[in-house]
């Protein structure tokens, strides 16, 4: 009797057919977008100021810290650029608007220059470090399974696209904007502002692609959307995928809201539990709101350090 496992089956186990090329709008709103975001195209190498950075205000350990910070946004990032490949194999298998695959071409190149600037902001801080220096701490922050959806023909595409840039993008964006206002650093504020200006774009690209396929789905394919996002919050995003303060309470998750609170304390880019919370909170309410526009009704979710929200 064979005990042989069977691998599950993806979009890569059927057959590919490209063709016919398609390549005439079908969503202005999001051609729109990947228009805008050529002409707003930087360069990290040149584009942030990386010489007027001045390491003599702060105290070695402020440093080590802010390396640790900006490494595990990088990490973070990188997770982005590796997933759009995924994304981009998913919308030519469906065969979906020719708008979405102009855009996270884009994305791509977006996510692979947030990636160079958090990896060079922690070279300039005495150096990048590969992985976490708490090794218990990576079940956190390795993935948040986009890239398996997106390979999985029983996730729609809408419920990717709603969990990754309606639930975690607007959320890691609002927090974009508040280190924007909170960073004293010139540096660390400039290479905030910098990702801040591209997530804005992101996260339209999401509303815009629901706002556009929401009429047209029925009540059980808006569950699916629904499970999606709700599965991405509470599985991912509480589970401390972007805040170590929503990792579970372990030391791993202790020294890595250390690491954060002498980062913040330096204003070297970073900030804390009880400046984040707040926002956290009002993203999560906000994306609540907008989605019951769509029949998508997120529960009440909880977590020991937020209680019920």
């Amino acid at each position: 009797m064979s005990t042989a496992v069977l691998e599950p089956h993806t979009i890569l186990d059927e057959p590919d057919d490209m063709f016919p090329l398609d390549l005439d709008v079908r969503i202005p709103k999001i051609r729109e977008l990947f228009h805008l975001a050529t002409q707003k195209q930087w360069d990290p190498r040149v584009d942030i100021d990386w010489e007027a950075f001045d390491p003599a205000p702060y105290t070695e350990e402020q440093r080590y810290a802010a390396r640790q910070y900006w490494s595990r946004r990088a990490w973070s990032e990188y997770g982005a650029i590796s997933e759009s490949p995924a994304l981009q194999i998913r919308f030519c298998h469906d065969k979906c608007e020719p708008d979405l695959r102009l855009f996270f071409t884009i994305r791509s190149q977006e996510e692979s220059r947030h990636a160079e600037a958090c990896f060079r902001m922690a070279e300039i801080l005495g150096g990048y470090i590969e992985q976490p220096v708490q090794n218990a701490y990576q079940g956190s922050v390795a993935t948040h399974g986009v890239r398996k959806m997106a390979l999985d023909p029983e996730i729609s595409v809408e419920a990717i696209l709603a969990a990754l840039v309606c639930g975690a993008e607007e959320i890691a964006f609002d927090v974009f904007r508040h280190l924007v206002d909170i960073t004293r650093d010139p540096v660390a504020r400039q290479v905030c502002a910098s990702i801040m200006r591209d997530e804005v774009r992101h996260c339209a690209f999401g509303w815009r692609y629901l706002n556009h396929r929401i009429p047209h789905m029925n009540a059980e394919q808006i569950r699916v959307v629904e499970n999606a996002v709700i599965t991405m919050i509470e599985k991912v995003e509480l589970n401390g995928y972007h805040s170590a303060w929503l990792a579970p309470d372990n030391p791993a998750s202790e020294a890595e809201m250390a690491v954060d609170r002498l980062t913040w304390e330096a204003g070297l880019g970073s900030t804390v539990e009880e400046l984040e919370k707040p926002i956290f909170v009002k993203t999560v309410q906000r994306v609540r709101e907008q989605m019951r526009d769509w029949g998508v009704n997120l529960p009440t979710f909880s977590h020991p350090k937020i209680g019920e929200f």
